[in-house]
């Protein structure tokens, strides 16, 4: 079994200060025995803590099992919205560019379990905890792409850009920043999720004769497609 840091487990510490005074105060040791004693205590203390938390390739693995089964219905409702978008924006005078947009968010859409599955295979093959150096790499694609986007896009983009960043900072406590990065990743998803339904409801109630409507379909168009791109930023 590994050995724990006493620091990350505030009650070894204790167990650990306790130790010390009692070897002191009460029993009246050498310091050369005490300390070294107190510093036994407050690392077994930890280690025995550490022991009783979940294991954490079991919770990512089965997040990324929850990912996988929410990915492959997102799929089959872009596939179901590739058809309709196919059948209504063909009709009439509408703009071809919005489906051709669709179109093409579909298809990333319809990626998503292949992605995920991807990645479960890349968690598999290696243990080791997120390197900070790839969480910067992750930092820095999203940054230069904040830079050079505007309205709903530079609000998805500082979403991830606040997450990286914390889970940067995990990594440098040395925790393990997976669990916490396929946490963002189910939630990109999810919202996507809930995007998608709310295009295909407006796609089937608006009047698209209405140049404000096409409009709006463009706008969560374009925040789907952004989600997507966060999406490949975290897995690749």
């Amino acid at each position: 079994m590994k050995l724990a840091n006493p620091f990350y487990y505030p009650l070894a510490m204790l167990l650990g200060g306790i130790s010390l005074v009692l070897g002191v105060r009460l029993l009246s040791l050498p310091n050369l025995l005490v300390f070294p004693t107190a510093a036994a205590v407050a690392t077994a203390g930890a280690t025995f803590l550490k022991s009783r938390e979940p294991d954490p390739k079991k919770i990512i693995d089965g997040e990324l099992r929850q990912i996988k089964i929410l990915a492959e219905g997102v799929a089959s409702k872009a596939e179901l919205l590739r058809q309709e978008a196919g059948d209504i924006l063909t009709k009439g005078n509408f703009q071809l560019d919005l489906l051709v947009a669709v179109q093409s968010v579909c298809d990333r859409l319809s990626s998503l379990p292949s992605k995920i599955q991807q990645l479960t295979q890349k968690v598999s093959d290696r243990e080791a905890l997120l390197s900070e150096e790839e969480l910067d790499a992750q930092l820095l694609e999203s940054r230069q792409k904040l830079a050079k986007s505007s309205g709903i896009a530079k609000e998805r983009l500082q979403e991830l850009v606040n997450s990286l960043e914390k889970n940067i900072q995990l990594a440098k406590t040395g925790q393990d920043a997976r669990q916490a990065q396929i946490i963002n990743l189910h939630t990109l998803i999810q919202n996507s999720a809930g995007v998608l339904q709310e295009f295909q409801n407006k796609l089937r109630t608006s009047n698209l004769d209405q140049s404000q409507n096409l409009q709006d379909l463009q706008e969560l168009n374009d925040e789907l497609n952004q989600y997507q791109e966060n999406v490949d930023i975290l897995i690749d």
